[in-house]
């Protein structure tokens, strides 16, 4: 069984930076893309970064320039360090895999459970 935990989630004032981190445990062969995902009340969930197994990022317009993805494929690992933040940035942000428990298997898509990221004015 594969896991996703998330870590670092918080309160913090405009302007502030938060990091956020997740990692994936249990029955893993390979980890292939690896991603933050948001969402706001009332709003659907969004990618906000992805990156590659190697190492390819990718970005919400939103986010570009304040936001950096990064990852530790030998720890099964992946960071979302974010900058300057704002209020339109207040979120649940969801950590998102695709991996391979076996190499027979497909790569399935994994969640975690979720952090409340909270950007007051």
């Amino acid at each position: 069984q594969v896991q996703l935990v998330e870590s670092g989630g918080g309160l913090v004032q405009a302007g502030g930076s938060l990091k956020l981190s997740c990692a994936a445990s249990g029955s893993i062969y390979r980890i292939s893309g690896m991603g933050w995902y948001r969402q706001a009340p009332g709003k659907q969930r969004e990618l906000v970064a992805a990156v590659t197994s190697g190492g390819g990022t990718n970005y919400a317009d939103s986010v570009k320039g304040r936001f950096i993805i990064s990852r530790d494929n030998a720890k099964n690992t992946v960071n979302l360090q974010m900058n300057s933040l704002k209020p339109e940035d207040t979120a649940v942000y969801y950590c998102n895999a695709a991996i391979s428990p076996s190499g027979y298997a497909s790569f399935q898509p994994y969640w975690g459970q979720g952090t409340q990221v909270t950007v007051s004015s």
